[in-house]
């Protein structure tokens, strides 16, 4: 009986030493706390005032129906590649309001389509594809090594592909 006390003791010690850990760190990030942190919706931070589909699949799904394209954009959040670029896309007002002509996606895993991987699975990686559920290969970033990479800079040409993602759509279906 008397080790249990111990055990249930120490369980509680070191709840206690975690709690008070917290509150010690809160304390010194006081300025980050200011502002309210919004809950993680499916944007990620990508966009949280855009829709946000939650699966490749139903962003399939959704596209074909509404016949309008879809932008998928693959990240993770310990890159600090994606990190920029979604920091700059997040903030540009023409992209955010270009964007609510797609079905949307961004993804932090890899799915099992290969033709969401053409040139490799890196991260950041942004891919169109139309209701026709074509990927469309056809655009693309300006690395040849990385073709859907974008960096901060590239920001233009990212809206650039967006609108000619939309152009496609009206003169080939």
């Amino acid at each position: 009986a008397m080790e249990k006390t111990y055990m249930s003791m120490f369980l509680l010690l070191v709840a206690i030493s975690c709690s008070l850990g917290k509150d010690i760190g809160k304390k010194e990030t006081k300025e980050t706390n200011t502002k309210p942190k919004l809950p993680q919706t499916l944007s990620r931070g990508w966009g949280d005032q855009l829709i946000w589909t939650q699966t490749y699949e139903e962003a399939l799904f959704r596209s074909k129906n509404s016949n309008k394209p879809l932008m998928i954009i693959h990240h993770l959040d310990d890159c600090p590649h994606s990190q920029a670029l979604k920091k700059v896309f997040a903030e540009h007002k023409e992209i955010q309001k270009l964007a609510e002509k797609f079905i949307l996606l961004n993804l932090v895993y890899e799915t099992t389509d290969k033709n969401l991987a053409p040139d490799g699975q890196y991260v950041p990686r942004i891919l169109f594809i139309d209701p026709s559920l074509t990927v469309r290969a056809d655009i693309t970033g300006r690395y040849s090594n990385r073709l859907y990479a974008y960096e901060p800079s590239d920001i233009a040409l990212l809206y650039s592909n967006m609108q000619k993602a939309l152009k496609l759509l009206k003169t080939e279906l």
